[in-house]
């Protein structure tokens, strides 16, 4: 008898229905998989921002399943992706940074990743845009092995004559603003007519279509329209705390020590932050308007009713918060991400508060397809909560961000421990906003000692090859080194 294999999973309460790929009888839903770089909790459905405008993605959360409180393994491009895609946390890979990438690495080589494992079970996969970081994985040589079809890449094109503001990092891509160019222009406008020409030329079924876009992600240009819908005189400006800092760990500053992004005080002093913060917003707003298109399209091919949707974000992003912008870091700003399912199978209008993963979105999704749990992955089926948003869920978020640093999310708290043993605890019942650290409060002990188990029991040193954002520490000498720079106990903090 033919049925739907979620359907199936549905009636069985969020078991797996087994299948091969050479088992005809069951229809496998497509799968439509929209990454977004660099997006905060900054989306309507998600509250992260008053005044944000994004109906495109708040529609797909009221027709599917929102995960409120999903996280990323790391607040890093790189190590984030490489972690969804290949099911292992950064501290088994020893990933943390821009490099390398995971094929380089004799013991990953023949990783099977998410795309991979779908195609070995009857599924074409289509990629285009950022899905793996740097153009990892869409080289003419990835074709066939990767991915069965690839498109055009991320592209953070165009750009003005010379950059817009003089940040203190001359980096090309931190900059933003306003400057007169075409939206046809943009990349992510490339990535998303592709996706969408895909889906009028109707891809082979079942379907893995993988959609990945750049924005919000620096530099953040936006043309007039999309500015026009914040205006300087009333988009507000995140809330921060002055003295926020004050009862953070010397050693959370090493985990953004000499970073390009500018931190709050330039903003401040060069006016600029209402400009980033209007940026920022500009382009989310211009990326919720090319998943419009992208959505438009399966729907007109109509192979909705039979595709999940899956839209989510490598890492968020700070804007003043903690006197920073940038990511980089273990506090909430970096960690929190939007994760939205639709689709069949998938309830409704739900809303889900438990701590979730990124990590977990490769098992889901073996799961929705109804094919063979694979018993490598460290992530955990996201299946039950599709079905009933309210279920318990007892394993917390882990964030990590280089060797020794790592943020545990539950219901409730976040506790932090850094490579040099420096803690922070914050409750989000009582401070949703991280501002007070409670970690040297000895009424807390038990908390602490609770959330400490779930530290990660593998971490390892950064794989060979590693670069870029990489941080390790040394506890005898008590000095760190970040990308090559020893950083001493007394060293004072950069102000940049």
């Amino acid at each position: 008898m033919e049925h739907k294999c979620f359907a199936g999973m549905i009636l069985a309460f969020g078991l797996a229905v087994a299948a091969t790929a050479a088992d005809a009888a069951i229809e496998r839903p497509n799968i439509l998989f929209i990454a977004i770089d660099d997006l905060n909790d900054w989306v309507g459905a998600l509250g992260g921002h008053p005044d944000v405008k994004t109906p495109t993605i708040d529609a797909l959360a009221a027709r599917g399943t929102l995960f409120a409180n999903a996280h990323c393994q790391s607040p890093l491009c790189n190590s984030s992706r490489t972690s969804l895609m290949t099911g292992l946390r950064p501290g088994t890979t020893g990933i943390y940074g821009l490099s390398p990438w995971f094929r380089d690495l004799p013991e990953f080589a023949g990783r099977v990743t998410l795309p991979q494992y779908l195609s070995k079970h009857g599924y074409t996969t289509y990629t285009t845009g950022k899905i793996y970081h740097g153009g990892y994985g869409t080289r003419e040589t990835d074709r066939g092995v990767e991915w069965d079809v690839i498109g055009p890449g991320a592209s953070a094109a165009p750009f003005p004559a010379e950059k817009l503001v003089k940040t203190p990092s001359p980096h090309k891509l931190v900059d933003w603003g306003f400057f007169p160019h075409r939206d046809e222009e943009k990349g992510d406008w490339k990535v998303a007519s592709w996706a969408v020409e895909q889906l009028q030329q109707m891809p082979s079924e079942p379907f893995f279509l993988s959609v990945g876009f750049f924005l919000p992600h620096v530099p953040c240009y936006a043309t007039e329209k999309w500015f026009d819908l914040y205006p300087a005189g009333s988009t507000r400006l995140p809330v921060v705390d002055r003295h926020d800092r004050e009862d953070t760990p010397r050693f959370s500053w090493y985990l953004h020590w000499r970073l390009p992004e500018p931190r709050l005080k330039f903003l401040e002093e060069e006016d600029q932050w209402m400009n980033l913060v209007r940026s920022y917003l500009a382009t989310i707003s211009y990326v919720d308007s090319q998943v419009k298109r992208v959505l438009d399209a399966l729907e007109a091919s109509g192979r909705a009713d039979d595709t999940v949707v899956v839209l989510w974000s490598d890492h968020g992003w700070h804007l003043g918060e903690k006197g920073i912008t940038g990511k980089n870091t273990l506090w909430e700003e970096s960690t929190r991400v939007p994760l939205i399912f639709a689709g069949p199978g998938v309830a409704e209008g739900a809303v889900s508060s438990r701590p979730v993963e990124l990590l977990d979105l490769y098992p889901t999704l073996v799961e929705i397809a109804g094919l063979p749990p694979k018993d490598d992955l460290e992530g955990l089926s996201l299946v039950p909560l599709l079905v009933d948003a309210s279920l318990e869920r007892d394993r917390p978020a882990i964030t990590s961000h280089n060797r020794g640093n790592h943020a545990v999310r539950t219901d409730r708290w976040r506790y932090i421990r850094y490579a040099d043993g420096s803690e922070e605890l914050y409750d989000h019942a009582a401070d949703p906003d991280e501002w007070r650290n409670l970690a040297s409060d000895e009424a807390f002990h038990d908390v602490k000692e609770e959330l400490s188990s779930w530290l990660p029991a593998v971490d390892r040193d950064p794989a060979p090859g590693s670069a870029h954002r990489i941080l390790t520490y040394d506890a005898g000498s008590g000095e760190a080194v970040w990308e090559g720079e020893t950083i001493k106990p007394d060293d004072p903090v950069p102000e940049i």
